[in-house]
């Protein structure tokens, strides 16, 4: 078995200047085990799926343990790296922060995403630094070179002044990395012009949250952008699946919409290959 250590180094690799990671976000066993079988690099998760499918709000309501746990039950299932997207830390200070940090850690996480927003809006960055470098210890004292990717969501709520948006963002990202992060995520954003300047002005890799109407990822690529997620959209439309195919049921008594070309057999291999 690949060490948790082996694999944090493979993943940090993963981010080589030049090169793209691609991330279908998973948020149970089953479609991390599809990401890996579609031949993903690394599994990342994304909270609101993982959120959803645990019963909660995405939004910081799903508490650490729950969270942790899927972690290592997706870690366990799958031989590549797995990155976790953690909300804002699930926890009110710095020091929660690092609690959860330690508990992933030891669930198997190789990175973690850590917004800075909340319910009321943008931490302050003093704040948000304040918990990226509690991450940052965390993870060292654990003996994991975790990769810390720390999300801004400046473009993705529409924060401030449009025309002082592109400054502010890589003010952020200039603080965060100074405090432990490794990489800059800026979802929200979709312009090619603005996603080129956001990976000239930032001094590490970029990640973009990709989806229709998003460039393709060849084209991200070219701007400088160096990971491309795909956030809650994959989930999105599966739950969209099921949902039309309960109202056609209810409502018709047809079966049209459940027509899959992912067979029984075929996810039931998938899955009892872990039992084998």
């Amino acid at each position: 078995m690949t060490s948790h250590l082996d694999k944090t180094n493979t993943f940090r690799a993963l981010h080589a200047p030049g090169a793209v990671l691609v991330l279908p976000n998973a948020w149970d066993v089953a479609t991390a085990r599809l990401a890996e079988d579609a031949g993903a690099a690394a599994v990342a998760t994304t909270s609101a799926g993982v959120a959803w499918s645990l019963g909660t709000p995405d939004g910081d309501h799903l508490g650490r343990d729950l969270a942790a746990d899927l972690v290592a039950r997706i870690a366990a299932a799958v031989s590549v790296p797995v990155t976790a997207d953690i909300e804002g830390g699930y926890a009110a200070d710095p020091a929660g922060v690092a609690d959860t940090v330690r508990a992933v850690v030891e669930a198997g996480a190789c990175g973690i995403n850590i917004e800075d927003a909340d319910a009321q809006g943008l931490r302050t960055v003093g704040e948000q630094a304040d918990r990226l470098a509690a991450a940052r210890e965390a993870a060292t004292a654990a003996g994991v070179p975790l990769f810390i990717n720390a999300r801004t969501d400046t473009y993705l709520r529409a924060v401030g002044d449009p025309a002082t948006r592109l400054a502010a963002t890589l003010d952020r990202a200039a603080a965060y990395l100074a405090a432990g992060a490794d990489g800059i995520f800026v979802p929200g954003v979709a312009d090619p012009d603005t996603i080129a300047s956001l990976a000239a002005g930032i001094d590490a890799p970029l990640n973009v949250m990709a989806g229709p109407g998003s460039p393709a990822v060849p084209d991200l690529a070219k701007l400088g952008v160096a990971r491309v997620s795909i956030g809650a959209a994959i989930a999105l439309s599966a739950y969209d699946h099921a949902r039309r195919g309960m109202r056609e049921v209810l409502a018709t008594g047809t079966y049209e919409s459940l027509a899959s070309d992912l067979e029984y057999g075929e996810l039931n291999e998938l899955l009892g290959k872990l039992h084998a």
